[in-house]
């Protein structure tokens, strides 16, 4: 991979981690929606705009030749599931008062990043990052073992995103078109659910407010162009260098959680947390000085 498709990957990234980071405000200010129909409005709305984006992008041509391709559209049906497992999830979790569990599920991706990454990727672990993930893996059986709690939320965001991290890496199919796709094997499940199935005040939206209907659409831009983001950096970096920017969007959400919806992390996630926190920091330091001996080396 070439510098100038590396530094790209890294702007998509941070691109892409910022904007999750702070996408709990917005569903927040949707709660009273549930979590199910949420979901289907981000599924129906992201295959409209990503319609709209290739046409504008004239990218059909790519499209035309992913479609001549069985099986990476078959293994695209099954990276839909995992990140529409994942979306249902996370807005769940954020519109139950579980934004910190959210976010700790996000500080532990970055760290099963790395251990997927060699265990599909080839990718070799170096001795600080094996104590990185070993101090996970503590901090998640001292909660279980201390308290009797399991983070499971947490534990399902992180190991479902990474999955689907690894298998987008391995499809290596374009972010726009890979993203039209899932969402179209995703489309007939999402609009049979919302107009046949689900029967709520807000799941009409001939009776919704402008306003609501509105917020409802902005679902499938919230949720298509930091994945863009995301997609694209995945075809550009190692899958454990990408986990190195993940961090940004747990902070964001923990800092969201705790000075403005009011959520207090309790003894057991404060130590699960700790143990994490210490192993990112080893994680960062230690792919900084790698960084730094690799720039050292004569060419």
């Amino acid at each position: 991979m070439d510098a100038k498709q590396t530094r790209l990957g890294v702007l998509l990234a941070l691109a892409a981690y910022f904007i999750w980071g702070i996408a709990p405000a917005y569903f927040k200010t949707i709660w009273f929606v549930p979590a199910d129909e949420i979901l289907t409005h981000r599924v129906i709305w992201s295959f409209f705009f990503m319609l709209a984006l290739i046409s504008v992008s004239r990218q059909w041509n790519s499209v035309k030749a992913l479609l001549q391709t069985p099986k990476k559209i078959l293994l695209l049906a099954l990276s839909a599931v995992l990140v529409g497992g994942n979306w249902l999830l996370f807005i769940w979790a954020v519109n139950h008062n579980h934004m910190l569990e959210a976010s700790l599920g996000y500080f532990i991706n970055p760290l099963v990043n790395i251990l997927l990454g060699m265990l599909f990727l080839g990718e070799r672990f170096r001795r600080m990052q094996w104590l990185a993930v070993l101090l996970a893996a503590i901090g998640v059986l001292v909660q279980l073992w201390t308290f009797g709690s399991l983070p499971i939320i947490a534990l399902g965001l992180a190991f479902s995103f990474a999955f689907y991290g690894l298998l987008r890496k391995k499809i290596a199919v374009e972010a726009q078109t890979g993203m039209l796709i899932e969402t179209l094997w995703l489309l007939p499940v999402a609009a049979v659910w919302l107009f046949g199935i689900t029967d709520s005040p807000t799941s009409h939206m001939g009776q919704n407010s402008l306003s609501l209907n509105l917020l409802l659409m902005a679902a499938g831009v919230v949720t298509t162009v930091p994945l863009l983001c995301f997609t694209g950096a995945a075809t550009r970096l190692r899958l454990s260098t990408l986990g190195f920017f993940q961090y940004i969007g747990p902070t964001l959400m923990f800092v969201l959680a705790v000075l403005f919806y009011g959520e207090h992390p309790g003894a057991d996630k404060m130590v699960t947390f700790g143990f994490i926190w210490v192993a990112l920091a080893i994680f960062v330091l230690d792919a900084v000085y790698t960084q730094r001996g690799l720039r050292k080396k004569p060419d």
